[in-house]
């Protein structure tokens, strides 16, 4: 079976660092950090205090209407808003498709949690007739999709993933194989979250996964450094649209990039930790390369998982070693959760703009606060500053709790 190739015509991106993609490009590749002190919270309560948070943002109200907006968690915002401009950059709207060969398939690892935490405060405080009749509509975390289809009438497949941290990336590898496929023409797709609460935050700093350098938002997070303790939770949302490559040529769109190549695997070992060996992600990378047609040595650049946890660095890195021999020490590699924090669901998505800007681009972004690399972590992680470079293969990584991997390989696009 001929499969068919997917282009990528539109992508946009909020995150700490902007609020629309070229903002959070250039922060990125400024080296700047998107960390900072959560506003109005209580020191007794909150042991973390910093966060990759959005700030000054409002959606539009041609996107959703005002009446709407306070019916609707975060995440739905930032997904619709992001949604809105990659399809005006990718001109998908003019593009004549069946409505029923439009989907939408996105990830969120919590959803909409916020609004939980609220409708359970009202439910305690106030009893169970207070709690509003938008309550479950406006968190479940096929929502984003949801909303995204009845705005711009997009019939085809309409779902969301949930793996956590891996959630958005499983999702564009889903979108990409319902191209290949021929079951779709075009599809949104991507993550989006929104979890900087009480709740989460009490939660991941019990299982001491958080960084607490509640002094020093900006250098908190040092993915592969020495000195790295712990995560940093950040919010935003990343989406793609992906279309069969030929019947986007044919109505002249342009092309930013390819993904040709996906793996999806599971550490089947601890509900939290990574496999110390890369049992999973080592196969994980390989069955992306595989589906790709290419050899490790063709990857130009890795956006890794990194994440600044003490574990996961080293994990990550040993895997890559396994799996790229000596070319493992050619490669650019950088962690741009340095700079946005870790999106968890929307991770995956808000990295994949990163790699098709890099290809775009010729331009890597670094990772930040990179001062002392820990001894198990030797490679080129474009250290601070970033690095101009000609792009042809890419790979990004986004694994999650529970054990779950996913990486995505994107190709420059050539004819």
């Amino acid at each position: 079976m001929q499969l068919n190739r997917v282009a990528v015509t539109g992508i946009s991106a909020i995150c700490g660092l902007g609020n629309n993609l070229d903002q959070v490009w250039n922060n990125a590749l400024a080296g700047k950090s998107g960390i900072s002190e959560i506003k109005d919270v209580d020191p007794d309560k909150w042991p973390v205090r910093i966060a990759g948070s959005v700030k000054d943002f409002q959606i539009s109200e041609d996107i959703l209407a005002a009446k709407e907006q306070a019916r609707f968690d975060t995440f739905i915002h930032y997904a619709l808003h992001c949604t809105d401009e990659a399809l005006k950059q990718s001109g998908l709207l003019d593009a004549g498709y069946d409505p029923y060969m439009i989907g939408s398939v996105l990830g969120t690892g919590l959803g909409g949690f916020p609004f939980i935490e609220n409708a359970h405060k009202t439910y305690m405080d106030r009893g169970p007739r207070r709690v509003s009749p938008f309550f479950v509509p406006s968190f479940i975390p096929n929502m984003a999709s949801g909303k995204i289809s009845m705005k711009w009438n997009f019939k085809g497949t309409n779902h969301a993933v949930s793996s956590a941290c891996a959630s958005a990336a499983h999702a564009i590898g889903i979108s990409a194989a319902e191209i290949m496929l021929g079951r779709q023409d075009a599809l949104v797709t991507g993550g989006s979250e929104s979890v900087v609460s009480g709740l989460t935050i009490a939660g991941f700093n019990a299982m001491k996964a958080l960084s607490r350098r509640n002094d020093e938002p900006e250098l908190a997070s040092r993915p592969f450094d020495k000195d790295r303790n712990g995560f940093i939770m950040g919010e935003g949302a990343g989406i793609l649209i992906l279309e069969n490559l030929e019947k986007a040529k044919a109505r002249g769109a342009t092309i930013l990039a390819e993904v040709v190549g996906f793996g999806s695997t599971a550490d089947a070992y601890h509900i939290t930790s990574p496999h110390p060996d890369g049992e999973g992600t080592i196969p994980c990378m390989q069955q992306a390369l595989k589906q790709a047609g290419i050899e490790p040595k063709d990857i130009d650049y890795i956006n890794a998982h990194g994440t600044s946890t003490p574990t996961g660095d080293i994990a990550e890195t040993n895997a890559i070693k396994a799996v790229f021999g000596e070319h493992a020490y050619n490669l650019s590699i950088s962690s741009t959760k340095s700079m946005t924090g870790h999106l968890l669901g929307a991770a995956g998505g808000l990295e994949s703009v990163f790699c098709i800007k890099a290809i775009t681009e010729g331009e890597i972004p670094p990772t930040i606060n990179l001062d002392n690399p820990s001894e198990e972590c030797d490679l080129n992680y474009t250290p601070k500053k970033s690095v101009k470079k000609e792009i042809k293969y890419v790979l990004n990584n986004s694994f999650g709790f529970g054990g779950t991997n996913s990486t995505t390989v994107f190709k420059k696009y050539e004819e």
